[in-house]
């Protein structure tokens, strides 16, 4: 390799082999989330510096077992690695490969062997080899296999330097060649490579094999592969398995030969025996049960302090730039808009942290896997599949991935319910909205002396969007029929003790990814709703002091007092002001007033929004700039009644109705390519609202 150069190198392998924690080993924190060009699938590249002369851009592929792909995610993989011309074409591939499960790890390389491309094979959790008692002689695998072979340990960094000196010296292609694709069809596998002008018959016969697949292939060049195929009888189902076995006789001959000791049977012994408890019928639900307890306590009991600062730094900043910054509608629009927006949400970041913290380590301990295996015989008996244990969880964090993730679900029946419900799952975009107003409603009352109240009610709200998800499953079930039933595979990984390091990374990594998210959209909707809200007809705007004035003329207020009463009245009367007080009459039977109506709408851009909209609507509605967010909704008075706007009534309706409402427009749009039409994302915004509204009307004229 030249000094100076810069080298793409590709990780692959199948999940849960440890590449993300040696993604993170390579890049630290030069690393990056984006998609990939035209396709909403992540794409998680960084730097890495292999020695003094030779730059690395490490790019994260997805999870994957074999070149033959069931899911979008696979087809990715598939697509960069079999087109020469993909701007991700790498230039070197590292293999990841658990070293405890070996066998199957090895199919996908001798793939690429095949392919030509340059290969590396980092065997990871060298660790667990160890203590099962497996035994290799790693000179022998990488002679037999024509490639090297570094031992890593990804999760404690071990052996990641000699893996950057092999990848730095420059990755040969294999000499050896593992499956002949001739041998199943010579003619067609010979005219397609000499069509294409491809350099191995490998990649003539991947062409054959997934000519629908591979989307770099034009019309023309797929009506010219399916004639080949048809002219000589070529049958891509029936040479794929006869491909399959020829490569795992190759592999278990290589094993062979290179093990010298074999694990132990009870080398498992101990995850064994968890398993019994944690997934027990009636423990495992239990233990789970307390875990999710120890979570939400956790988000209020731990996140208070910081919020509580956050919240008095914005609004000091607040204050501090009204009085210090010149008169104008920028530096108002600053002060009054922009900085009560963000501070609307950065608020949350301890909040989002600590949800994120919980999740990122029961996926490193492989504990979440028990949960996916424990939740499916519950998700079965609503007519979900298997495999939506893994979205209905993702969802969670956000409903988009989480929709993207049914792309592993093959039945597309079981694929639409998942889809169709997954929004009803609490995700991280709802906490804001549940933090404020339960700290607003739920006393800071300790029950027993350690369970926070408002961390049970936190929970409830989780309970209630799962159990309206299984129901509308049910719902669902009746309606579309689903006859076909799909089950759950999937691999156990061994208890392990959380690598801090990649909680750490995934903290950074997802709470980054909200804030920035959210804050391109806050911004935003914080400038418009602050023009909206600060103007409206000139006549009345202009005249807004006389006629507080007249208004007021036989009461004494103070100068504090007849200031507030003007910038409410110019809120009421904004444009802002006349889009809440049309809806008003909609929403008065829940509890909301026009103030929350325009919460209601800006907040369809993307949920969290609501909690800036109102920083935003009470900071213009009150001349006291220093007071926080909560200050100002204990402060707001219903006019009807003289007493507080925000009682238990109205807030468990609004409670209810952001548990259930979609009001998230990205995800509308990702349910809108997923399904290739507008039919079901409209069908799932008109049932979610109307849930959300009856049952907030419900909740309101019960409580109140």
């Amino acid at each position: 390799m030249a000094p100076g150069t810069r080298q793409k190198i590709a990780l692959v392998g199948k999940p849960n082999s440890g590449k993300s924690s040696l993604f993170n080993q390579l890049t630290g924190l030069k690393q990056k989330i984006g998609n990939f060009p035209g396709i909403t699938v992540d794409k998680r590249t960084g730097r890495c510096e292999l020695d003094a002369e030779t730059d690395a851009e490490i790019i994260d592929l997805p999870g994957i077992y074999s070149l033959y792909p069931r899911t979008l995610d696979e087809k990715i993989v598939v697509e960069i690695l079999t087109n020469r011309r993909n701007p991700d074409y790498p230039d070197a591939v590292a293999v990841i490969a658990d070293a405890t499960n070996l066998k199957n790890c090895l199919l996908l390389l001798t793939q690429l062997v095949d392919l030509k491309l340059p290969v590396v094979l980092a065997l990871n959790m060298m660790d667990l080899a160890a203590k099962s008692g497996l035994s290799l002689d790693i000179k022998k695998l990488s002679a037999a296999l024509g490639l090297p072979v570094v031992m890593i340990n990804a999760r404690e960094g071990r052996g990641i330097e000699q893996l950057k000196r092999v990848l730095a010296r420059g990755v040969e292609v294999p000499s050896q060649h593992v499956f002949s694709p001739t041998n199943l069809g010579e003619s067609a596998v010979s005219e397609v490579q000499d069509h294409f002008h491809l350099s191995t018959p490998y990649e003539a016969f991947q062409y054959l094999q997934q000519v629908d697949n591979l989307t770099f292939l034009s019309p023309t060049d797929r009506t010219f592969i399916k004639e080949v195929a048809r002219r000589h009888d070529f049958f891509p189902h029936k040479f794929q398995g006869v491909e399959t076995i020829h490569r795992y006789a190759f592999i278990q001959s290589i094993l062979d030969g290179v093990i010298v000791k074999s694990p132990r049977k009870d080398w498992k012994g101990g995850s064994n025996k968890l398993d019994k408890i944690l997934t027990h019928k009636i423990w495992g639900y239990t233990i789970f049960f307390a875990i999710l307890f120890l979570i939400f306590q956790s988000v209020f009991a731990l996140a208070q302090i910081p919020m509580d600062a956050i919240d008095r730094g914005f609004a000091g900043l607040s204050s501090y730039l009204a009085k210090k910054l010149p008169e104008g509608p920028l530096f108002e629009l600053i002060s009054s808009g922009i900085v009560p927006g963000i501070g609307g949400i950065i608020i949350f970041i301890p909040q989002i942290a600590i949800l994120f913290a919980f999740i990122s380590v029961l996926e490193e301990t492989g504990y979440m896997s028990r949960v996916v295996f424990l939740m499916d015989k519950i998700m079965r008996k609503f007519g979900l599949s298997g495999r939506s244990v893994v979205p209905l969880i993702s969802g969670m964090a956000c409903a988009i991935p989480a929709i993207m993730a049914t792309r592993t679900i093959d039945n597309w029946k079981d694929r639409l319910i998942t889809i169709f419900v997954t929004p009803l799952m609490s995700c991280s975009a709802r906490l804001p909205v549940f933090a404020i107003l339960v700290a607003l409603i739920i006393p800071k009352v300790r029950l027993l002396g350690f369970i926070s109240l408002q961390g049970v009610a936190l929970m409830g709200l989780y309970l209630l969007g799962f159990v309206a998800a299984l129901l509308s499953a049910l719902l669902m079930k009746a309606i579309v029929q689903v006859k076909e039933r799909s089950y759950l595979v999937m691999e156990m990984p061994t208890y392990r003790m959380p690598k801090w390091s990649n909680v750490g990374f995934t903290i950074v990594e997802k709470t980054k990814a909200f804030v920035v998210e959210a804050g391109k959209v806050i911004i935003a909707v914080s400038i418009i709703l602050w023009v909206l809200a600060s103007y409206g007809p000139l006549d009345v705007m202009n005249n807004a002091r006389k006629t507080v004035s007249e208004q007021t003329a036989n009461l004494r207020l103070t100068e504090q007092e007849y200031e507030n009463r003007v910038a409410a009245y110019k809120l009421e009367h904004s444009y802002a002001g006349t889009i809440g007080k049309w809806m008003e009459p909609a929403i008065r039977p829940l509890g909301f007033d026009w103030k929350i109506g325009i919460a209601l709408i800006t907040s369809f851009a993307a949920r969290e929004v609501f909690v800036s909209t109102i920083a935003t609507i009470y900071s213009l509605g009150s001349t006291d700039e220093s007071a926080t967010i909560k200050d100002r909704l204990k402060d707001e008075i219903n006019p009807e009644t003289g007493g507080p706007r925000f009682t238990p009534a109205v807030g468990f309706s609004l409670l209810v109705f952001y548990t259930l409402a979609m009001q998230c427009m990205s995800t509308l749009a990702i349910v809108k390519r997923e399904t290739k039409g507008w039919k079901w994302p409209l069908a799932q915004l008109f049932y979610m609202t109307g849930l959300a509204y009856t049952s907030a009307l419900i909740v309101y004229q019960v409580l109140s």
